[in-house]
This record gives structure tokens, sequence and C-alpha cells, in this order.
């Protein structure tokens, strides 16, 4: 038990901007291994921005005046808060990535441009094409129901960072340079540790059922992360022919995405 503490919290050091610090971060501790353990709590990473951004989206809408564009402020709120909670780490992979497949059909050319710290164009449409995916796919929601917005945010903040150790399980990491910040955590995800990640993600759809029942809504949000997943998994085989830190952040936002999308299709079903 001690072992999956550290582990979750080292998760936490590396993919949020929450301070494990003092004392806390001396009893964690840091090696290469304990890194690569980490990984399988991505998901559990989840449930604390997932958490806390549908706490901060809930909160908006009782505060503001019950007006249709209140939805729209809590979903930039709550999209606004969970990028400042991770130091917008997935949504710099995405801009990355698209910069790099983007800017040239060259394996080789297209990792180069993904080291590049600056952003490109392709990098910057990805970015406010997804965000603003994002903020409206969450604002549709609200008009089905406040709470039903917030459990989606929650469940998908989970799924979409279980779909990155699929890819880390399955394809081999690619441009590997010593200032890669995924290199560790790539080397790899053993079997132990996917079950552990679903195990999270597993608990998470049970709570969002629990409280709101209704398979097609749910299947279908899932279904949507899968579609994500599905397709980066066969980008990035086939363009990089593996993956990279930038291919895992684009998964999880492309996941997300999928989800909120699944959801909002399934809305009608449940009236």
């Amino acid at each position: 038990m001690s072992g999956f503490v550290r582990h979750f919290l080292l998760a936490v050091q590396f993919f949020t901007r929450i301070p494990v610090t003092g004392a806390l971060a001396n009893w964690v501790g840091f090696s290469p291994a304990m890194l690569r353990a980490s990984a399988a709590h991505f998901p559990g990473v989840g449930w604390i921005v997932g958490g806390l951004s549908a706490l901060v989206f809930l909160a908006f809408l009782w505060a503001l005046p019950p007006l249709p564009a209140a939805s729209w402020v809590a979903a930039v709120a709550s999209t606004v808060f969970s990028v400042l909670l991770t130091g917008a780490f997935h949504e710099d992979g995405l801009a990355d990535l698209a910069d790099g497949l983007g800017g040239s059909p060259d394996r080789e050319r297209a990792l180069a441009i993904m080291k590049d710290s600056r952003i490109g164009s392709y990098g910057a449409i990805a970015l406010v094409m997804v965000l603003l995916t994002k903020v409206a796919l969450l604002a549709l929601l609200a008009q089905a129901g406040a709470v039903l917005a917030a459990l989606v945010l929650f469940a998908a903040h989970v799924t979409s960072r279980a779909a990155p150790l699929v890819v880390i399980r399955t394809l081999h990491h690619v441009g590997d340079t010593p200032q890669s910040k995924s290199k560790p955590l790539a080397e790899s995800i053993g079997n132990a540790g996917l079950l552990v990640g679903l195990l999270w993600w597993a608990l998470a759809m049970a709570l969002v059922f629990w409280w709101l029942p209704g398979a097609v809504l749910w299947a279908q949000a899932v279904l949507g992360a899968l579609l994500g997943l599905a397709w980066m998994w066969r980008l990035l085989r086939r363009r990089l022919q593996g993956f990279t830190g930038d291919g895992l952040g684009a998964t999880q936002q492309v996941s997300e995405v999928l989800f909120y999308l699944g959801a909002a299709l399934a809305v009608p079903a449940l009236s």
C-alpha cells in the first residue's frame, strides 16, 4: 500500500501543478523505475483533475444567474481551471504533435519539429479547435442538466487518461532523447500496471453510473473515447512508427473531446 500511494503521488507531482514538496516529497522519493510505475496512476490523476474541474463547473453554474450563457461561462471556467491545474501538459503535447505531423510528411523531420518549443500554425489551430469543441460540448451538456455535465466532465478526464496506457503498452517509444519527458514512462508499462489503470477507470465509471444511470449515455461516451484512442493509435503507428510524450498528450486530448461528443449525442436517449 505504501508503494501504491508513493507511485500515485509521484504521478500527481509529474502531471499536475499540485505541490508535492518538503517532507512529503522526501517520503515519496524518485527514481526512473518509480516514474515508470506511476504511469499506472494516470487515470487516478484524472480523478483529481476531473473531480476538481467538475466542482468548479458546478460552482459557477450555482453562482451565476440562471441564463443560457451561464453554461458557457461555467464551461470556460472549468476548462481554464483544468489547464492551470495540469500546466497545459497535455495541450502542449497536442500542439507539438500537430506541428510535427502537419509540418512534414517525413518521420525524422516531424520528430525534429516536435522538439521545437515554439508553437506553429498547425499547433495553434489544433489547440483552438480542441478547446472550443470542449467548451461547446460542455455548455451543450449543461443544457441537459448541470449534474449530468459535471459527471461527464469527471468521467472524461479519467477515461482519457486511461487511453495513453494502451498506447504505451502496445507501441514503442520513438525519438529517444535524454530530454524526453516520456522516455522513463515508456520503457514500458506491464500488464499489472495496465490493470491498475483500468481499475481506476472502472471505479470512476461505476461511480458515475451509480449516480446517474444511463447505459446508452455512458456506453456511447466510452465508445467515443475508444474511437479517439483507435484513431490516435493508428496515426502514431503510421506516421511515427511509435509514440512520443507529445503523442500521449494528444491521445488524452482527443479521447477527452470524443468522450464529451459521445455523451452529447446520447442525451436525446435520456429524454
